[in-house]
């Protein structure tokens, strides 16, 4: 499917939704999880392209990354994916997250209280 751009309008839920935007006929979409076909995908036509609507089956979220590929079951062609991230993972990246961030605002601090001597 050439020119054709897959653009994330919302995950809702359960069902992950974009806009299929390029093609005039529509188009067959297949999604995968590891290789295996995700049954429910819906194309329908819509404004500036065909909305695309994907159900999330609960067996296919686990700890850790989860990703569906999004592609042109004509051509095989790539045209997006989504990710979904649970459990344990997900602790530990927010937490280096906020840990990464204190350490930007104690850097500022710092920063802020020099200025301020050195302009005083």
């Amino acid at each position: 499917m050439p020119d054709a751009t897959l653009t994330k309008t919302r995950l809702v839920d359960g069902i992950w939704q974009g806009l299929l935007s390029g093609p005039d006929a529509p188009p067959e979409v297949v999604a995968t999880h590891l290789q295996t076909p995700l049954e429910g995908v819906e194309v329908t036509p819509a404004e500036g392209g065909h909305l695309v609507r994907v159900p999330i089956p609960a067996e296919i979220i686990a700890d850790g990354l989860q990703t569906v590929l999004l592609s042109d079951g004509a051509s095989g062609a790539r045209l997006g994916s989504f990710s979904i991230l649970a459990g344990d993972a997900l602790a530990e990246d927010i937490r280096a997250e906020i840990d990464l961030l204190r350490a930007e605002l104690d850097m500022l601090k710092r920063a802020f209280r020099r200025h301020c001597t050195e302009t005083a």
